[in-house]
């Protein structure tokens, strides 16, 4: 009863701080744009594709394979997880054992992973300690974000090890049977351990130590980048359908040329309920939508898309990943003044204080970001509403984008030369 009493209060606690943590997340999103969900049809058959069957981390097959067997795993391990708690509540043992099969299956699954991420993590571990790996620095790779990500490594790994106690524990206590199937654990406990008090004792601590780290790196999470654990799937389910190269136009702009294509209602007033912009583009994060801003929580600061960004391989500042580690750093600093005052104004905005206009002109919208993205972030799209606020609110621009919609406006065309001239280079041929 007392181990109920404990537990009980660690949960609610766990929950009440898990709970306090979204919800100021959740006011973040109500000061973002809106975006249109539809398909639901196609877009659960990408989650199964991209983020269930994590297809698009195998271009890198080795590491692929291993990032993809430790988010297997945890799917499993959370099912065991689901019922520490209800052991912890109601007092009983193994209280999903009235399964059967699909229990032994879980179990003996869940005790292989256990084995699978732990090498794993000692692999990861080793790789960002000993082997330099381009991917992993970057201006927007600050030290902490280098030691966020050991630690989550370390309390990964001793979340395993305290599981595979459990396991071991379990299976040398119950030599008679037990319940479920443990194929490594029941190898390797008579090996490892003898009979005696002991092993209640290891049992109980490992059962404690694993249940309490959850709780912790559930509460730790949102405020890391690992925060992709709980946003990624949903991330990928809110993936943007269109085809890459499609970027989306502004409804205000497009009403506005239609209205000036036709002589009717050209001089016409603006149809009821229809306000004029209260901003073109994006320059500060009350400007992007909520898509947008899950798509910074989402991230995973994996660099792959910053690997594969042209611009960037050939030495020019653009970071895809730094532009949503900046919105997710910009929210944090001026979400709450906003939340208390939507006029609140600190003196600076996402772009130029958090991103240069030089980083955004250097991205030549080829999409090789998103494509990369394994939870199907869409970098391009941001950067070009960051553009155009630039261009349609600033008027700033590089002279050889100025040039060319000079030559639109005189020309019809982005050439310097008048549309009666343009064949001109053909005459001797």
């Amino acid at each position: 009863m007392t181990k109920q009493i404990i537990f009980t209060v660690a949960l609610l606690i766990t929950l009440g701080i898990f709970a306090f943590t979204i919800r100021r997340i959740y006011k973040f999103f109500t000061l973002t744009k809106p975006f249109s969900i539809s398909s639901w049809g196609q877009r659960i058959s990408l989650v199964l594709k991209v983020a269930i069957g994590q297809t698009k981390i195998f271009r890198f097959p080795l590491i692929g394979l291993v990032h993809a067997l430790v988010f297997w795993g945890f799917m499993v391990i959370t099912l065991g997880s689901i019922e520490m708690v209800i052991d912890g509540i109601s007092g009983l043992e193994r209280s999903m054992a009235f399964t059967g099969w699909f229990y032994d299956v879980v179990m003996a699954s869940g005790d292989i992973m256990a084995y699978v991420i732990m090498l794993s993590m000692l692999l990861f571990l080793g790789r960002r300690l000993f082997i330099s790996v381009r991917r992993f620095s970057g201006i927007e790779m600050q030290k902490k974000s280098k030691l966020d990500a050991l630690a989550a490594l370390g309390i990964i790994f001793m979340l395993m090890v305290s599981l595979a106690g459990i396991n071991l524990t379990y299976v040398q206590m119950h030599p008679g049977g037990y319940e479920g199937a443990y194929p490594l654990s029941a190898a390797l406990a008579p090996v490892l351990f003898g009979q005696g008090r002991e092993l209640i004792v290891l049992h109980e601590v490992s059962w404690w130590v694993h249940i309490l780290l959850i709780f912790a790196f559930a509460n730790i999470l949102p405020y890391s980048k690992h925060f992709h654990v709980f946003t990624s799937v949903p991330n990928v389910l809110l993936s943007r359908l269109e085809p890459l190269g499609q970027l989306p136009n502004m409804e205000s702009v497009t009403n506005e040329v239609r209205m000036m294509m036709n002589p009717e209602t050209a001089f016409a007033p603006a149809p009821e309920g229809q306000a004029a912009p209260a901003r073109f583009g994006v320059k500060d994060v009350e400007d992007v939508t909520w898509k947008n801003y899950l798509d910074s929580l989402a991230c995973t600061e994996c660099g792959r898309c910053t690997s594969v960004c042209p611009a960037n391989i050939t030495g020019k500042k653009l970071s895809p990943r730094k532009i949503f580690v900046d919105l997710r750093a910009r929210m944090k600093e001026k979400g709450p003044g906003l939340l208390k005052d939507l006029s609140f104004d600190d003196g600076k905005s996402l772009v130029r204080d958090f991103i240069s206009a030089e980083e955004l002109w250097a991205c030549t919208t080829c999409n090789a970001c998103a494509q990369e993205c394994p939870i199907n972030i869409n970098h391009p799209t941001l950067i070009v509403d960051m553009r155009r606020y630039l261009v349609m609110e600033e008027a700033t621009m590089p002279p050889s984008i100025a040039s060319m919609l000079q030559n639109i406006q005189n020309n019809g065309a982005p050439w310097q030369y008048p549309a009666e001239d343009r064949m001109k280079w053909a005459d001797l041929l």
